[in-house]
């Protein structure tokens, strides 16, 4: 039997509904929904679901890691795609590391850590040309699994004896809406650049390296490992963060967790046991978050899927950390990934392109540059390149005085 689910987010059922009332109205009774449907794999290929395979073509182009002459993209719930970047106008892939369920990774001195649904698998890439994997613990990321930003989950019954929901494809539909709503009435609801020798991930990643720990965030934890023993990680207790955390980024002795709800700021004073420091609160919004010495960048993106609020740049002074205070918030369009360099901020804005702004007299922010018609997703500010990923393409700029030069561009699918 099928089964029809609301999200995790009731205030997105209000939302969600009064905009598409309006479209039957115009419309007749249908509108468009985002229906998704589990990707499920058997626990035996589950087990045996890691492996380095030749270049393959990226299906779903997630996040991007940097590390050293390489470059990491993340294919949505698959693996991660390797490209030696040692010449930037020509960059070569070099193989693909088959994870099943996998979307985050973080390296440290030629390790590297990555998420497999509950697992989390360590590989030795210091022979990049003969990859090894060396550890997995099983079932220490209990709580991994990612619930897309849907508006209808429908599955057939799962054989839970026997498979394993590894993710979610989603596609939109078609639909009645007054049999969209009487299913989701009456069916279940779901529920639910270092100099230390570690890489560099961009805005969305929920992996960070910080000294001798890793930092893994769910949609509500903190997952803590010790790995000063780099091929065997020890699994520290959890710890409790929030609700509906999306991404995690470090700036000193603090994490900055970006959530649904707010900005979750974190001592790590001591490393091994996170406590919690001051919550910025926003209205309900994907939200990933960068930080420089006194100010956070927290965009939000709104619409039906993520939320009722606005989409926009929120720029929120930490100067007293105990406090956070919004200084002022910039409209954007879809924003995604951001990051900063020095005196300028780059933001990842879906379909409207990349935008760099002029930080140095925040919160003043006059725009250097927009490059439009491309798809952005995520960027990672290097020291020489600015490295950015959107729609199946890997872009890469250097940096000039007051903007950015574009250097090259290479197609993933």
């Amino acid at each position: 039997m099928k089964k029809i689910a609301l999200t995790l987010l009731p205030i997105l059922f209000f939302t969600f509904f009064s905009c598409e009332n309006d479209t039957a109205e115009e419309d007749g009774e249908f509108a468009e929904f985002l229906v998704a449907r589990p990707i499920v794999m058997t626990r035996a290929e589950f087990a045996d679901g890691v492996d380095i395979i030749d270049p393959a073509p990226i299906e779903e182009s997630g996040k991007i890691y940097a590390y050293q002459d390489y470059i990491f993209v993340n294919d949505k719930y698959k693996g991660v795609h390797v490209i030696d970047n040692s010449n930037p106008e020509s960059p070569q892939k070099i193989s693909f590391i088959k994870i099943a369920g996998n979307v985050d990774i973080s390296i440290k001195d030629n390790y590297l850590y990555a998420d497999s649904i509950m697992d989390l698998i360590v590989l030795d890439i210091s022979d990049i040309n003969n990859i090894q994997i060396v550890n997995r613990l099983e079932n220490v990321l209990r709580d991994n699994l990612i619930w897309p930003a849907a508006e209808i989950f429908e599955w057939e019954d799962i054989d839970y004896e026997n498979e394993i929901l590894v993710g979610w494809e989603t596609q939109t539909e078609r639909r009645r809406i007054e049999d969209v709503q009487n299913d989701l009435f009456f069916e279940d609801v779901a529920t639910a650049n270092d100099s230390d020798g570690t890489g560099q991930g961009g805005s969305l990643a929920r992996f960070k390296i910080v000294g001798d720990y890793l930092y893994a965030v769910d949609s509500h934890k903190i997952n803590v490992f010790e790995i000063s023993d780099l091929e065997n990680p020890r699994d520290l207790d959890d710890v409790f963060a929030g609700f509906d955390i999306e991404t995690i980024f470090n700036r000193g002795n603090y994490l900055f967790l970006g959530s649904m709800r707010g900005m979750y700021i974190y001592d790590i004073t001591s490393p091994a046991v996170p406590t919690q420091v001051s919550i910025f609160e926003h209205g309900t919004a994907c939200d990933p978050v960068v930080v420089d010495d006194n100010y956070a960048y927290v965009t939000l993106r709104g619409g039906s899927l993520c939320g009722a609020t606005e989409s926009g740049l929120y720029i929120v002074d930490i100067s007293t950390i105990e406090a956070p205070e919004l200084k002022v918030m910039y409209p954007m369009d879809e924003p995604y990934g951001l990051g900063i360099k020095e005196e300028k901020l780059f933001i990842c804005d879906g379909s409207s392109g990349l935008k760099v702004y002029d930080k140095s007299n925040v919160p003043d922010l006059p725009q250097l540059n927009h490059f439009k018609d491309i798809v952005t997703f995520d960027v990672i500010p290097l020291e020489e390149l600015l490295l950015m990923v959107g729609d199946g393409i890997l872009y890469q700029y250097e940096y000039l005085d007051n903007e950015i030069r574009f250097i090259s561009e290479l197609q993933l699918n």
